[in-house]
């Protein structure tokens, strides 16, 4: 196998990984890469959630449902804030559950608390284009 070949199967397998697993954890360390980085070519939805949040606990799960129904269109990046202090503060996140969508590395939406779901379907709606 020449290596362009190899490299085309590497970046098959990831692209598969990622529609497998729309929902992934993000990091101050990883925030970068993971959502700034990967906006730019699929929309990222950010929930900052505490464990401690009882909204969020209500939310998250909103969340989780969505991003399998919309098979694909997003990716559900996961920051919990007291793991995450720098990128919270640096997103202005004073009250949770917070929700943000990025495109193209930088926000383009959000709303903060436990909204219903058709709330946060007709946010995605708006939010995510085909």
């Amino acid at each position: 196998m020449d290596e362009l070949e190899r490299i085309r199967k590497e970046k098959l397998k990831k692209m598969l990984s990622e529609r497998k697993n729309p929902i992934i954890e993000v990091s101050d360390e990883d925030f970068q890469e993971k959502v700034i980085e990967k906006s730019k070519k699929i929309p990222i939805v950010v929930d900052f959630w505490a464990v401690w949040c009882m909204p969020c606990l209500i939310l998250g799960p909103i969340l989780e449902k969505l991003v399998n129904e919309y098979n694909g269109k997003f990716i559900l990046a996961k920051m919990n804030v007291d793991k995450g202090r720098a990128t919270s503060q640096r997103y202005g996140i004073m009250s949770i559950p917070s929700v943000k969508i990025f495109k193209n590395g930088k926000v383009v939406d959000e709303f903060i608390g436990a909204i219903p779901e058709s709330m946060v379907r007709k946010w995605l709606d708006k939010n995510i284009s085909d």
